[in-house]
């Protein structure tokens, strides 16, 4: 059942999670076995738990001696080669610990606009959750173009989500909740809870790009939680360090409460939502 307050998160049964760059690369790195603990122990009560993973990019990064995520299209093909797979072992690594099986599932923006490669997609994913496996997701950034990209993974996410009947999606962030202009501004208040049919207009969120290594920001959260909220998925912004709070269903974060009625959307160039809140096959 799709949770409607952030108390009903722990008893979701499938639950999408997506985390960025920024969060998981570098220094951030650590935060991949507090991640994994969180998602394994939602696991182990039950709940289906899909991640969707940025990162490859950036951690490829230090391993060919590149100071910046590149501007050209063929080294960042070529960093994503190489960054997904450290990325997935890391993954993997740490998911040993709770006798976890990853399984890797790269997308483009193409695959859920055609109506075969969608439902395969959705089949592939359905067939490794029956498995008690996890989905890790990311953008197949080794083939993508700029012409035909998602343009960040906030809105990968809240498509995956929809994609496979999701309860919630929880989009972790390098901040513990959005606010009304960017936190650095006076003035800036926390955003607690964005009812159903909020007008966010009068809110700054800021720039779409935050870091050197991500491509997602305040902006981009809002905009695929708005998605999401509005084909009937409760959605929950918050830190990454909070995500075993998140996930225990406490008052963390800005949380979009679902549409109670969803209805057909247009999602751009990536296919349609049906009244569901998933992609049509």
């Amino acid at each position: 059942m799709t949770a409607t307050t952030r108390a009903d998160i722990p008893g979701a049964a499938r639950v999408v999670v997506k985390v960025g760059s920024s969060s998981i690369s570098g220094d951030g790195a650590h935060r991949i076995d507090t991640i994994v603990e969180a998602l394994s122990r939602a696991h182990g009560a039950g709940t289906e738990v899909v991640l969707v993973s940025s990162g490859a990019i950036a951690t490829a990064l230090p391993l060919l001696d590149l100071e910046g995520r590149p501007n050209d299209l063929a080294t960042q093909q070529a960093a994503a080669a190489v960054g997904q797979n450290v990325l997935m072992w890391r993954y993997q690594t740490s998911l040993d610990r709770f006798g976890l099986l990853a399984g890797q599932v790269l997308l483009t923006a193409g695959d859920l606009e055609n109506a075969t490669h969608r439902s395969n997609a959705r089949r592939a994913m359905e067939r490794l959750l029956g498995l008690g496996i996890l989905p890790i997701v990311n953008e197949n950034d080794t083939v993508a173009t700029h012409e035909i990209r998602f343009g960040d993974n906030d809105r990968l996410a809240a498509l995956v989500a929809q994609l496979i009947g999701a309860d919630v999606l929880v989009l972790l962030s390098d901040i513990e909740t959005l606010f009304t202009l960017p936190p650095s501004e006076p003035g800036a208040r926390p955003i607690t809870d964005v009812a159903w049919g909020d007008d966010l207009s009068e809110f700054e969120f800021g720039a779409g790009v935050v870091n050197g290594v991500g491509t997602g920001g305040a902006a981009t959260k809002a905009s695929a939680a708005k998605l999401a909220s509005t084909a009937g998925v409760g959605v929950l912004v918050t830190s990454a360090d909070l995500v075993a709070s998140a996930l225990s269903g406490e008052d963390v974060g800005t949380w979009f409460a679902p549409n109670p009625d969803p209805v057909t959307l247009a999602t751009g160039s990536v296919g349609a939502v049906t009244r569901a809140g998933t992609l049509s096959a």
